[in-house]
């Protein structure tokens, strides 16, 4: 015995996964079952989804008390880079409903805290980092076309402007770049590591190789989840309550799509 306090099936190296190549079809499937998941378990979609509400109405108020309230949009616009680390805990609910394992808030809660020691954490540097880097970028791009009078963006007015529809344009084809990247190295990764003992930089390069394997559909399902969680902020981030949940749990029935239970 190891005494180590995980229970799940080991992958050392890049040869031990095997990512399948999947179909448009596969798509349908995982938001299907991403939604059963929800609507069989639904207290723990809204309890994770409730977090990120909470937040996003916090910083919202921030910035309208400081007169900057359009800054808030390059957050928005920012936030489907970090969501698929928000679903983790939507992962682990699909995980235990896929093994028969007892379902609680215990053993739910008590299986992130473990993460702690595993790789995880890791992965969730690379989300801020690439979160931190589209920030900067965004910066960038409205001082090269809005100069000093985007500085404030107070007024919205100014993305109104042919400079302002131009940085829109350029701020948009750069964000979604990079969100295709960020996208890229997690969408097999992080439920990856929560369901097998492997080191990130390895679930990392099994990630990279299922959107290799499968670039359309993967780009395809990107475009999904960027544009359903760019919707559901829209009313005062309510629909997150809903979109959120479904997608996390659909994300981890998608990543099953490409790497099946191993017993």
């Amino acid at each position: 015995m190891s005494g180590k306090p995980h229970e799940v099936p080991l992958a050392e190296s890049p040869e031990a996964l095997d990512p399948r190549a999947i179909r448009p079809a596969d798509i349908g499937a995982a938001l299907r079952g991403g939604a059963a998941d929800f609507i069989r378990a639904p207290h723990y979609g809204l309890f994770f989804a409730a977090f990120y509400v909470a937040g996003g109405l916090l910083i919202y108020w921030g910035f309208a008390r400081a007169g900057q309230p359009l800054w808030f949009v390059l957050f928005m616009l920012g936030f489907p880079f970090l969501a698929p680390f928000a679903a983790v805990g939507l992962y682990e609910v699909s995980r235990r409903r896929e093994r028969g394992e007892p379902m609680g808030w215990g053993a739910v809660i008590g299986r992130l805290v473990a993460q702690r020691h595993r790789q995880l954490p890791y992965m969730a540097v690379v989300l801020i980092i690439g979160f931190g880097f589209w920030i900067i970028l965004a910066r960038g791009i409205l001082a090269i076309f809005l100069g000093r009078s985007g500085l404030g963006l107070e007024q919205v007015d100014i993305l109104l402007t042919a400079n302002g529809i131009a940085m829109l344009i350029v701020g948009t084809a750069v964000g979604a770049l990079l969100a295709a990247a960020l996208f890229s190295v997690t969408v097999v990764s992080l439920p990856l590591l929560l369901d097998r003992e492997v080191d990130f930089v390895t679930a990392m390069i099994a990630s990279l190789t299922a959107v290799a394997r499968s670039p359309w559909v993967m780009l395809s399902w990107a475009a999904i989840i960027a544009v359903l969680l760019i919707v559901a902020m829209l009313p005062a981030f309510l629909g997150l309550f809903v979109i959120l949940p479904v997608l996390g749990h659909a994300s981890w029935h998608m990543y099953r799509r490409v790497l099946p239970a191993t017993r």
